[in-house]
């Protein structure tokens, strides 16, 4: 039989066994939750950087808004023979507007126009071979018109000198905020994809809208100063 001695020792043994097994699963209970914890907080970050980028950053500070609602303007409209005319530093540019397949399009250029929405604006985007965009408020794309609607799109793309409102990569098909675009290069508007509210195009003024197209850029910002002075509505 064990001596007493013996048996303490191996009483001794098989305790310090228990409190190291206790001790290891402590240990990966702890680690467990801190990499739970981790993983919980790196799937929070991502989701947080994929919302800021999806999203173009933190929303834009509305500072102009329509005297009139587009709406009720676009009710109003005649099916034809309204203009707005564009005066800028480079010349002036007539563009029929679509009242008769993009009424709330239209109506929303018009109110913003009549709302002094883009008085003191600018062009601030020039994509070569492909349109001339601007409509902010003030000239800075980071701002933006409040009220903004959802308007019509078309169904054949869009030739050279159509006029359509541009839109966020995630916004729905047809938005309309403030800005705009001209379409310049034939074969990148004929593929462009039919999301955008296509509310009209150039009358006349298409050499002006050329010479914008022209002007030296950074990337796809214009180093040359190319403004919109003023829209003013006709045939209403």
């Amino acid at each position: 039989m064990p001596s007493a001695d013996k048996r303490q020792r191996q009483k001794e043994n098989a305790r310090l066994a228990r409190e190291a097994r206790e001790a290891a699963l402590k240990k990966r209970r702890r680690n467990r939750t801190l990499r739970n914890a981790a993983i919980a907080v790196g799937v929070f970050v991502v989701a947080i950087l994929l919302i800021t980028w999806l999203g173009g950053g933190s929303k834009k500070k509305v500072v102009a808004s329509p005297s009139t609602t587009s709406t009720t303007i676009a009710a109003k409209l005649p099916l034809s023979g309204v203009t707005a005319t564009i005066k800028g530093n480079l010349g002036t540019i007539v563009i029929a507007l679509d009242t008769k397949n993009d009424p709330k399009g239209a109506g929303r250029f018009v109110a913003l126009a009549n709302g002094g929405v883009y008085n003191g604006s600018s062009w601030s985007r020039i994509a070569k071979d492909f349109v001339i965009q601007g409509g902010a408020p003030g000239g800075d794309p980071s701002q933006s018109a409040a009220n903004q609607v959802v308007a019509e799109v078309p169904k054949d793309h869009y030739p050279v000198g159509s006029v359509a409102a541009a839109k966020g990569p995630n916004d729905a098909p047809g938005t309309f905020d403030s800005q705009f675009f001209i379409v310049t290069g034939a074969q990148q508007g004929a593929t462009l994809p039919n999301d955008y509210a296509r509310f009209g195009t150039v009358k006349s003024g298409m050499d002006v809208v050329n010479k914008i197209a022209a002007l030296p850029v950074s990337g796809e910002t214009p180093t040359s100063k190319a403004t919109i002075d003023s829209v003013t509505i006709s045939g209403v």
